[in-house]
């Protein structure tokens, strides 16, 4: 099993206000650890099933990291094509058109109680060569038949 961490939040404990948008809105520092031999390429979701909406909210979906990557720094550019980690690509998330590339921090509606937001990293036996742009779903589909290890990292918030 993968095992994620970060430096700004510990598994079930609060995300910084830094990290949503309430505050600067940039992407938490990741590390993991315990990937799998013969694993060709990672992919990353986080989704908010808290969220008063018919599916899981969708705050980030990156994918086509490289295999030997061990985190994922903080404040990764919005951009579908990445300099850093090289190779790697932003799917959409559930923002609206213009605000769908990259990742969106914990946002709950006011007094809707504790969000839950899980960090989902999954190891690949193979390569995707799909581009930037796949929804969860998409990439999901994409991944399926592929999937060799995955490990998660939750944290929460309330507004």
């Amino acid at each position: 099993m993968i095992e994620i961490t970060s430096s700004a939040f510990s598994e079930g404990e609060p995300i910084p206000v830094k990290y949503t948008g309430e505050g600067e809105d940039i992407s938490p520092p990741l590390a993991w650890s315990g990937v799998p031999e013969g694993t060709k390429q990672l992919a990353l979701i986080c989704d908010d099933p808290d969220a008063p909406t018919p599916e899981p909210w969708v705050h980030w979906v990156i994918y086509q990291i490289p295999a030997d990557a061990t985190g994922l720094g903080e404040g990764i550019a919005r951009k579908a094509e990445l300099e850093e980690p090289a190779g790697a690509v932003h799917g959409g998330n559930s923002w609206p058109e213009g605000e769908k590339v990259g990742y969106g921090g914990p946002m709950p509606p006011p007094g809707h109680g504790t969000h839950h937001y899980y960090f989902k990293l999954y190891a690949l036996d193979g390569q995707l060569t799909n581009g930037a742009g796949l929804d969860k779903a998409a990439l999901l589909s994409a991944m399926d038949g592929h999937v060799i290890g995955e490990g998660q990292l939750m944290g929460t918030y309330e507004r």
